[in-house]
Order: structure tokens, then C-alpha cells, then sequence
């Protein structure tokens, strides 16, 4: 799963091994892919699922967080699909930290390095109180391993009907991000591309791949703010565009739904783009689709930041970014299937909750006057929009 978010006045997921926040194993968006693995877990990897494991600090970055597996030496292999999508997300993480630290124009990115007992590890950066970001988390995790049965049905979703009565190995790849700016007139950004592989009940082979990427804003709106939602869902429909025309209206709508605030009858924001579990694709294509994808987030994001980010704006501006942000979190924390992997799984807490903003706000019984541009932004939130 995967998936990507952007928020006006910020609001807005795929981790260790699987947020949708920190990355896998974030809340855009992500890419995910998954496919069998035809592995016997061994038992100390079966004793492992049973006990939460500690990440261990790294002083510095490996080439690569794979490593040759006693059962398949070619999961390591430069040409591997998993080595391919690992240097894929390492990549979009190198770029998109790149771009917001040329916004920022001074303040950098602080960076942890982390390995997994039961393999693998992640990159956490994490910039906060920044000249124009007031939280911006980019990270990437590399993991696998045996999950216990509930984090299974998490990955796969309550209603899954592919259920394991057991430890499940497994692998998981992703980057996520979350991008909280400080001027309530600024989007939120989320996005989440990963990879998941998994065996299958009775040793049947299914290959299930998925990606996603959302986008919401959470302040007004304006005419500006419709040519700048119009702008992001234009870039996200070229890239999907590229492989299938049938993808953006049928992925958009599926962002509409999955993003889905139950007990709040609205959407988490304006929407984007999400896929999951799309098995009848080819796995070659989704990782060049997924590649597609996590290179358009800077040509969709950084130039409404740039244009948005010296605005002025009031106490009302911000009180009302800080009430939609209260809506995200409420997402995450409620219905997020990649923070639920990530808790279920002993996941690096710090990265999968790396998303939540710095500061929210929940009023008692707030309701925005009619006919304000706050209403028509939450009007837009309980009723999706086809921006283009």
C-alpha cells in the first residue's frame, strides 16, 4: 500500500517495518507491491515475531540493507526487483529532502541510521522548526522478517478473506513522508511508495502489488486554491496517464474512499491518488509506474510551497490549519492500516509517528460559518470534487 497527501492548512500518510509514515516496515501516499515468499521461516525467525524487536542505532549509511538470505541469494542481487525498488525510494528520498532544503534555505535535515535485528533497517530524516516547514519527516525503511498473524490482517485489511492462522514472513520496502508547512495557507504533503511481499496461505503463490499517493489541503479556498489542487492532480494524472488512462479516475476515487474519516463523515482532504493489492498487473510495470510516480512529487508540490509559503495570514488562518490537522491525526491514529503494521510489528516508533504535526487543535463542536471559505473547503471534504 502506499500513499501520498497534501494538505492546505496543513492536515495531512507507510516505519519498521511498515507505516505509512515512517516507511514501512507512512499516511500522497506509496508504493506497494507484494508477491509470495517461498521461504519456510526458520526458528529463530519464529521466535523473533514473538518478541518486539529493538532497532539498533547505525553511524552510517549501508549500500544497501539487503543482504544474501541463506534461503535465496537472488532477492540480494542488483537486478532483484527488491534491490531495484530499495535504490528507487533511496533515491526519491535523496531528491525530496534536496528540494525542501533548498526551501528552507538553511536549516537541514537531521538523519537516523537504523538495522533490524531480524533484518534489514531504515533512514529517518526529520526536519522541525524550519524557516518554512514547521515538521517535514522523509524516510525510507528496508525490512523483513516474521510478522505475527494480526499484523498480517492489518497489512492486508480487516475484511481480507486471506487469512494466516500463524507467523507470516515477509518482506517490506517503502518511503514516506509528511510535510507540515508553518503558514496555514501552505499544503500538507503525504506520499508513500512500497513494496511488500509475503507468502500465502497453503503455500499458494499470489503476487499482490500495490502504490498510493494522496493529497489534501486544510486552509482556504479560493480560486488560487483551486488552480493549485487542479495543478497536483494534473501531475498525478500524466503520470499515471503513462501506463493506463483508466488509472487516475479509477485511483482517484479510490483515494476518495480509502481516506475516509467514518466517524467524521468527510475525507481527510482533496484527494489524490491510491491503489493497493493490484494483482492482475505486471510487477515490472508497477515498478516502473511506482518510479513514475515518486518522481513527480517535487514538480506537483514544490511550486505551490514556493508561491504559498510567504503569505500573510491571521490567528483564524491558523487556528483553522491547526483543526485539520486534528483531522489527520484522527485518521492515522484510527484507521491508517500502515500505522496499525508498523504498532502490530514493533515497528520504530519514532518513524511511524514521525507524520503527526507538532501541534492540532480539536474544537468542541466547531462548525464553520456557511458560505466561508472554510465551509466550501470542508464541503469539498465531504463532497469530493473531479478537480480536472
Amino acid at each position: 500500500m502506499a500513499s501520498h497527501s497534501l494538505t492546505l492548512p496543513s492536515s495531512s500518510p507507510t516505519f519498521a517495518p511498515f507505516s505509512s509514515h515512517q516507511i514501512l516496515p507512512p499516511s500522497l501516499s506509496t508504493v506497494r507491491f507484494s508477491r509470495p515468499i517461498n521461504t519456510k521461516p526458520n526458528h529463530h525467525s519464529l521466535r523473533c515475531s514473538v518478541s518486539i524487536e529493538k532497532e539498533v542505532p547505525e553511524t552510517e549509511r549501508p549500500f544497501t540493507f539487503l543482504r544474501d538470505s541463506d534461503d535465496d541469494s537472488t532477492h540480494s542481487s542488483s537486478t532483484s526487483v527488491r534491490a531495484r525498488f530499495e535504490a528507487m525510494i533511496r533515491a526519491a528520498q535523496d531528491s525530496v529532502c534536496e528540494a525542501i532544503e533548498a526551501v528552507e534555505s538553511g536549516p537541514k535535515f537531521k538523519e537516523d541510521v537504523w538495522s533490524r535485528p531480524g533484518g534489514g533497517g531504515g533512514i529517518s530524516r526529520v526536519l522541525q522548526d524550519g524557516n518554512v516547514f514547521e515538521k517535514a519527516g522523509v524516510n525510507v525503511s528496508v525490512v523483513y522478517g516474521v510478522m505475527p498473524p494480526e499484523a498480517y490482517r492489518a497489512a492486508k485489511g480487516s475484511a481480507s478473506s486471506d487469512q494466516k492462522p500463524g507467523p507470516v514472513p515477509f518482506f517490506a520496502a517503502g518511503v514516506s513522508s509528511v510535510l507540515h508547512p508553518k503558514n496555514p495557507f501552505a499544503p500538507t504533503l503525504h506520499f508513500n511508495y512500497r513494496y511488500f511481499e509475503t507468502d500465502t496461505p497453503k503455500g499458494k503463490c499470489k503476487k499482490c502489488k500495490s502504490y498510493s499517493l494522496f493529497f489534501f489541503f486544510g486552509s482556504r479556498f479560493g480560486g488560487l486554491v483551486f488552480f493549485d489542487v487542479k495543478h497536483f492532480h494534473s501531475i498525478q494524472k500524466q503520470a499515471c496517464d503513462k501506463f493506463d488512462p483508466s488509472f487516475y479516475p479509477r485511483f482517484k476515487k479510490w483515494c476518495d474512499d480509502y481516506f475516509y474519516i467514518k466517524h467524521r463523515d468527510e475525507r481527510r482532504g482533496l484527494g489524490g491518488i491510491f491503489f493497493d493489492d493490484l494483482n492482475d498487473y505486471d510487477q515490472e510495470m508497477l515498478l516502473k509506474f511506482s518510479t513514475e510516480c515518486a518522481n513527480s512529487v517535487v514538480p506537483a508540490y514544490i511550486p505551490i510551497v514556493e508561491k504559498r509559503k510567504d503569505m500573510e495570514f491571521t490567528e483564524q488562518n491558523k487556528a483553522w490549519q491547526q483543526l485539520r490537522r486534528g483531522r489527520y491525526v484522527e485518521f492515522n491514529l484510527v484507521y491508517d492500516r500502515g500505522t496499525t503494521f508498523g504498532l502490530k510489528t514493533g515497528g520504530r516508533i519514532e518513524s511511524i509517528l514521525v507524520s503527526l504535526p507538532l501541534s492540532a487543535r480539536w474544537e468542541y463542536d466547531h462548525k464553520p460559518e456557511e458560505g466561508t471559505e472554510e465551509w466550501k473547503l470542508l464541503d469539498a471534504c465531504i463532497n469530493p470534487k473531479e478537480w480536472i
